[in-house]
């Protein structure tokens, strides 16, 4: 899921696991644990772009890395604890996550007054706070065992790619023995339901001492209510299954399986996509929605448009591995080809221009007679109208 659920759980399981202990130190490490295995992403700096598109949600995202990170991390904070040097240690690294993320507002991305103002207020922030907390008279440091840390870590990073595993982009839990992707697809990879109830009682909790009773209830409350949320999500699933399978029925397709998933943001308009010998059949469903009835349009395969051997062609099989073989390919207005994944479906529901897909790898072929991947798109793209595209998803969610 989005970054932000994936610290907010990490910093719960944290606090779960250790927040009696050293109180909101529980949650920092906690977040931070839920953060590393999206740092695969990091790998994009020497990767090519079919190879970081099969190394993210890979070996980070697996029990193993979980289990042995667990013992890794875990040591070296407590190592770093134990130093006689942890308060300058603490104080540095504080200091220079707050220099990097102000970086990130300075140096990325087109230059503005806004961004170097806010750049600039959290480097100069983070600094100074930092410097009075650790400066403070009733700095300590933690009383927490190695078990303890590494019992921290190891649930802080093992439900994350579970997490991960209920929405629909898969993820390698088997890694690095299999590279099967476990895909539930109930929640979408950004639902603020499920991020609220998380977040809402884990802020409130911070504001209590590790020793008040209360501070474990509401943490508590959380982890409960968005788990509750998550079985509301497995139920729709179940609701949508047997739509989608009663729509292809009543509209005699003759299909050989079918994949559904909720569209972003939201758990009430789903989409599905049924596979057939020669295409896909793709269309929405809102549970709002006047009849319980998938609106499907069909969509070519136009496999033969590819000019190499799919099993031969490391892109083409690595592409074809991703989207779980639910691909058509088109031809784009520039004379290149685009392989679309059809899980995701389209912005508008027509398919008929390349900017339509949500999923889409642009392909070239090259002159050894293999292809090569040129870029990865997900989601909208940057010359994308936001404000048109939440109106239609609204409208859309609302029903017909």
């Amino acid at each position: 899921m989005d970054s932000i659920t994936q610290i907010v759980l990490g910093a719960a399981a944290g606090d779960a696991v250790l927040g009696k202990k050293v109180g909101n130190r529980a949650m920092v490490w906690g977040a931070i644990a839920g953060t590393i295995p999206d740092l695969d992403v990091i790998g994009n700096l020497w990767m090519s772009e079919i190879d970081s598109l099969a190394f993210h949600r890979g070996i980070s995202h697996s029990f193993l890395f979980s289990i042995v990170g667990a013992f890794v991390f875990g040591w070296l904070v407590h190592q770093m604890y134990e130093s006689r040097f942890h308060k300058p240690l603490g104080m540095a690294g504080w200091i220079a996550l707050s220099l990097a993320v102000a970086s990130l507002f300075l140096f990325v991305g087109d230059f503005s007054i806004v961004k170097a103002i806010i750049g600039i207020t959290i480097g100069a922030g983070g600094s100074y706070f930092t410097y009075k907390r650790f400066n403070r008279p009733a700095f300590a440091k933690p009383e927490a065992s190695l078990r303890d840390w590494q019992w921290l870590f190891f649930w802080g990073l093992i439900t994350h790619p579970i997490l991960d595993t209920f929405t629909a982009y898969g993820t390698q839990l088997f890694a690095p023995f299999s590279n099967y992707r476990a895909a539930i697809s109930n929640i979408s990879v950004a639902d603020p339901v499920y991020t609220l109830l998380f977040v809402i009682p884990l802020i409130i909790a911070a504001f209590y001492h590790r020793s008040k009773p209360i501070r474990g209830k509401l943490v508590w409350t959380g982890i409960v209510l968005s788990s509750l949320y998550m079985c509301f999500t497995l139920y729709n699933k179940y609701r949508v299954t047997e739509i989608m399978k009663d729509t292809l029925v009543a509209e005699n397709i003759e299909y050989s399986r079918f994949f559904t998933s909720p569209s972003i943001l939201n758990n009430i308009l789903w989409s599905g996509v049924a596979e057939t010998a020669d295409g896909y059949y793709h269309g929405q469903y809102s549970f709002l929605d006047k009849e319980p009835k998938f609106k499907l349009s069909k969509f070519p395969k136009n496999h033969d448009l590819l000019k190499a051997d799919v099993t031969n062609d490391k892109v083409l099989r690595t592409l074809v591995w991703f989207s779980d073989g639910y691909y058509t390919v088109m031809k784009r207005s520039d004379g290149k080809l685009q392989i679309n994944d059809m899980r995701y479906g389209t912005f508008r529901g027509e398919g008929i221009s390349e900017k339509d897909f949500i999923f889409n790898f642009p392909v070239e072929l090259q002159s050894n007679g293999n292809y090569k991947l040129l870029k990865t798109q997900g989601g909208p793209r940057d010359d994308a109208d936001m404000g048109q595209m939440a109106t239609d998803l609204w409208t859309r969610i609302k029903g017909i």
